[in-house]
């Protein structure tokens, strides 16, 4: 996606590789999209990508091992945005070895949703960014300081 990039559940802090040693992840180009529901509710890259994992991993234990987060974050999280919403988000299946949870239609429209916020943001601000990108001060390849 040009321009426009997610961060890890943990609400919302970056982490970019598989959870398999913890590696600092390079740094993100991009925008990063939170939405905002004016009650204190909110819907964020974090949330997004724990939503993408579950789909992939079909298990809030293995997406939260792929995401580098504790079990406990990750349910809370999934917790949390199925409290947010009218409809589930997700359907588990207690008992099911390795494969017990499953995004509903609905959470499966809640990435869309997201996603199609975050194009939109980054086809509108693109001229803006390049701008921005554009007037940054060198960077020093070998100590990454700036100026």
């Amino acid at each position: 996606m040009a321009g426009t990039k997610t961060r890890t559940a943990d609400t919302d802090s970056t982490a970019d590789d598989d959870g398999a040693g913890g590696a600092k992840p390079p740094p993100r180009d991009g925008l990063f999209i939170r939405v905002y529901f004016g009650d204190g509710r909110h819907l964020g890259p974090g949330m997004i990508e724990l939503l993408e994992a579950i789909r992939r991993e079909r298990s809030i234990l293995s997406a939260a091992r792929r995401l580098g987060m504790s079990y406990r974050r990750a349910w809370l999280l999934v917790d949390e945005i199925g409290r947010n919403f009218r409809q589930p988000v997700v359907e588990t299946h207690p008992g099911r070895r390795g494969h017990g949870t499953d995004l509903t239609a609905f959470g499966e429209r809640l990435i869309a949703l997201y996603r199609e916020v975050e194009r939109a943001s980054a086809a509108a601000s693109r001229n803006a960014v390049d701008e921005l990108r554009a007037a940054l001060a060198p960077q020093d390849e070998e100590t990454g300081k700036h100026g």
